[in-house]
């Protein structure tokens, strides 16, 4: 930073040297409004003068007098006058028994700006001293704080400086963002809200109306320069394009070519949106050249510094261009700040006619011609209300909150809360700190500063509005940076085109259908073809370029821009069908336990007694189990239930066909043979095979099923595959290699049973089981047949409910082909039960048998 302030001390010297004697005949009057004596001093830099552009060869400070007057920072400077005004005001008890000077420089170039800034400064004394301020030291006071510079240009250099020095510098209009780091600039704040918000401003208001296709211009100055980069940069967060983006430079002869250039290119990329971040002396020129290119039907959005300024909005036909939107300052007011420049001007007409005083024989006497405007004397007080437009307010309002700042802190810093303050040598570090704590409110309007020396304001959204050829400036909305938020109320915008109300358009390519992604086409993200997403993706609104997959849960038709929720299915206890079934399941325990209870009634008769005695209440028993096992086929699927239910079933019907096996086969050897094989037939009665058989067969299903529940016990699943929107509960395991194992085993033994019944299908009717176990088997057979064929081509909500059926036909067939007739001939055919009837049945297969 030392070395920054040692080239810009080098180039004021060159510019002293390069400087011409002026030809000066001005009055004390003339300095009149630039100087104030005071007890403390606050410099401020205002451009009431504008230098006209030339290049020059070598630097040469100008003589500003002679340059364009500038009417905008004349108020500027009128501000900081007005302010100090109220405040030095005997009502004031902000700063009791204390004046505030001022002295203000015209920079109306940056040689001017240079010098003022190394003027400010050449006053400092270096070594800091804490004593009280002496009679001496009270007439010579120091400059404390610098109001301004209007030009982000400027600043850069006059924050160096004042860094330095630790000087507190509130600028009223510099709002590139760049000047907000303070380890460059360590003592810079300023009362307009920096370019950072400026640019997100723009870009949600983009965003609000769906502008993607746009073009960006900047003016040649780190303002337009630095506004347009970051435009540019943030862009494609915002889903925007920048399809051309250029500078703009001071309107000449020398310019025009490339002006004329920068307008074919926003005609050749077709955007109908075009931002402008200018300065607004160089937007007059650039929309001059516009009108002439008769460019019309466009919108063209404003940054704060030409959004309101009259040098573009009174040029010569420029309606023609379109509409005008901008960014604004917030709209402010100064009470009684116009008859206050009213009676300045007619203040300073009473000091026109007095001797003049400017000489150029030392510095400060160059300096003081540099401190005068002819122009200033020229003015009428009557003008001032017309000459006062409302971007002069708001700016002018900033200079005023920048100065009460300044007098806040000071107010502070000599401990004036007691009703006087205590005059005291101050220092421009220590008012440095105090401004950092300022937080105070200027006729409802609050003022702070954040830990990089921005204010706390938004901007307003404004529109041009036309009526006939007046155009007038339409607050339209607001945006506010902390939170950060957009208000746009569109029903106050009348567009400037043939249709007041319809929201022009500015896109590359059209909009994409819900449902289709976009798929780039060229170097720009906004230019693209629209391509269906298919069934079970979705277009994101956060990612308009990819289709994304739905959640496991969801679902989704083609070309969808959001997933459905999957429906959840089960078969619930409330389900009509499973009414029916468990209405179903009941009657059939009941019958089962009825059966069982009649047969132990009946336990010594010889119907039970051929039909396996006890065994019989065994298979009973394994039955009225196996029917209980359809409970777990309700509600929502259980780990419990899962894990034991079907396991239940196929080791209840293990038991219950192994008894029938060995029921049938026992009768076969009886009949034929134990006359064939007597030994071996001794063998089994002897050694309890039919109970050995049971027992063995029992125990090798119960291993499976144990096997199984071990190896891959069966757990409640969600199944997303067996319909797109749907997912089925269920449990897992239905096709496993244990299910399978457990299948084939209870197969095994019912073809054992089959077999060993038709091996006596010939023998006595009471002992003759073919028909009936054939029928229970078959019946069993076309029961699961059914459900594994349903089961391939049906997987759903009511797959446990064909398991139901299947279990029950299973338990309802041994129920009604095996134990029925038995039944029937116990309850309604007693006759037939009786040991005479079947000793003569034996009778008959005997004599039967000898005959053949």
């Amino acid at each position: 930073m030392a070395f920054s302030s040692v080239l810009l001390f080098t180039h004021l010297c060159v510019v002293t040297l390069a400087y011409s004697e002026p030809s000066c005949t001005e009055t004390p009057g003339s300095q009149f409004e630039f100087q104030q004596d005071g007890d403390y001093l606050i410099a401020g830099l205002f451009p009431v003068h504008e230098s006209l552009g030339i290049t020059r060869p070598v630097p040469e400070l100008q003589d500003c007098n002679t340059e364009i007057f500038n009417k905008h920072g004349y108020h500027l400077m009128q501000a900081m006058r007005f302010a100090l005004e109220e405040i030095n005001s005997a009502t004031s008890a902000l700063l009791p028994g204390v004046k505030l000077g001022y002295e203000a420089y015209d920079i109306c170039s940056e040689s001017a700006n240079i010098l003022a800034t190394f003027n400010i400064v050449s006053k400092q004394n270096v070594e800091h001293q804490n004593e009280q301020l002496t009679t001496e030291t009270h007439n010579d006071p120091k400059t404390i704080a610098v109001i301004g510079p209007d030009s982000s240009t400027y600043a850069f250099t006059t924050a160096s400086v004042m860094g330095y020095y630790l000087m507190p510098q509130i600028s009223y209009e510099s709002s590139n963002e760049l000047l907000s780091n303070k380890r460059l600039y360590p003592s810079f704040f300023r009362t307009i809200p920096t370019d950072r918000y400026q640019v997100k401003a723009m870009l949600q208001l983009l965003s609000e109306f769906h502008w993607t296709w746009i073009a960006v211009l900047g003016s040649d100055e780190d303002y337009g320069i630095q506004g347009m980069q970051s435009l540019s940069e943030l862009a494609l967060k915002y889903g925007i394009c920048v399809a051309y983006q250029a500078t703009i430079p001071s309107y000449s002869e020398d310019t025009r070519a490339q002006m004329l250039q920068v307008i074919k290119g926003i005609v050749q990329t077709k955007v109908n949106v075009v931002v402008v971040f200018s300065s607004n002396r160089k937007a007059s020129g650039f929309f001059s050249l516009v009108i002439e290119q008769n460019i019309t039907d466009k919108v063209w959005i404003g940054s704060e510094d030409w959004s309101m300024s009259t040098l573009v909005s009174m040029l010569p036909k420029i309606k023609s261009i379109g509409s005008v939107m901008g960014i604004s300052i917030k709209a402010a007011e100064m009470p009684g700040f116009a008859e206050f420049e009213a009676w300045s001007i007619e203040s300073e007409d009473t000091k026109a006619n007095e001797e003049p005083v400017c000489q150029s024989e030392t510095f400060s006497e160059i300096l003081a011609c540099y401190q005068v405007c002819d122009q200033c004397r020229l003015l009428n007080s009557t003008d001032v209300p017309s000459l006062l437009e409302i971007f002069d307010i708001q700016s002018s309002f900033n200079v005023y909150t920048a100065v009460y700042a300044v007098a806040h802190a000071l107010h502070q810093l000599l401990g004036c809360d007691s009703g006087e303050c205590q005059k005291k040598q101050v220092h421009p570090w220590q008012l440095l700190q105090q401004i950092k704590q300022v937080n105070i409110s200027i006729h409802d309007a609050p003022l702070y500063f954040d830990n990089n020396g921005d204010p706390p304001t938004g901007y307003d959204i404004i529109a041009w509005d036309w009526v006939g050829d007046s155009v007038s400036y339409k607050v339209i909305g607001s945006y506010s940076p902390n939170p950060e938020r957009l208000l746009i109320k569109r029903d106050l915008i009348n567009w400037n085109a043939k249709d007041k109300k319809t929201v022009p358009t500015s896109v590359c390519s059209a909009e994409c259908w819900k449902g289709y992604k976009r798929v780039v086409t060229g170097a720009h993200v906004c230019c693209f073809n629209c391509e269906a997403c298919p069934a079970g993706t979705y277009v994101d609104i956060n990612d308009l370029f990819n289709c994304k997959p739905c959640e496991i849960h969801q679902w989704s038709l083609p070309e969808s821009d959001a997933c459905l929720n999957r429906t959840v299915e089960y078969l619930p206890w409330n389900d009509i069908t499973s009414a029916v079934l468990i209405i179903t399941s009941v009657m059939t325990l009941l019958l089962t336990v009825a059966t069982a209870g009649l047969f132990l009634l009946n336990l010594n008769t010889p119907v039970v007694k051929s039909a396996g005695g006890k065994t019989c209440l065994l298979m009973l028993s394994s039955l009225a189990c196996a029917s209980c096992s359809v409970y777990g086929h309700f509600g929502v699927p259980t780990a419990v239930g899962c894990a034991f239910l079907r396991e239940l079933f196929c080791f209840s019907f293990t038991i219950c066909l192994s008894c029938v096996a060995v029921r049938s086969f026992q009768i076969v050897c009886i009949f034929k043979m134990s006359g064939k094989l007597p030994k071996a037939y001794e063998f089994w009665t002897k050694n309890n095979g039919p109970h050995v058989f049971i027992l063995v067969s029992s125990a090798i299903g119960f291993f499976i099923s144990l096997l199984r529940i071990v190896l891959d016990c069966p757990v409640p699943i969600e199944n997303y595959s067996i319909s797109p929107d749907k997912i089925v509960l269920e449990c897992s395991g239905t096709q496993s290699v244990g299910s399978a194992m457990e299948t084939g085993y209870v197969g095994l033994l019912s073809f054992l049973c089959f077999a060993f019944s038709y091996m006596g299908k010939d023998l006595p009717a009471n002992y003759n089981e073919a028909k009936c176990v054939t029928f229970s088997l078959l019946l069993y057979l076309v029961s699961w047949l059914g459900f594994y064929t349903t089961y391939a081509v049906y997987k759903g909500k009511y797959t446990p409910a064909f398991n139901t059926v299947a279990v029950l036909a299973s338990v309802l067939g041994i129920l009604g082909g095996y134990f029925m007739p038995k039944c029937y001939i116990i309850l309604l055919k007693p006759q037939l039960n009786t040991a005479a009837h079947f000793q003569n049945c034996i009778q008959m297969y005997t004599t039967k048998k000898s005959d053949h």
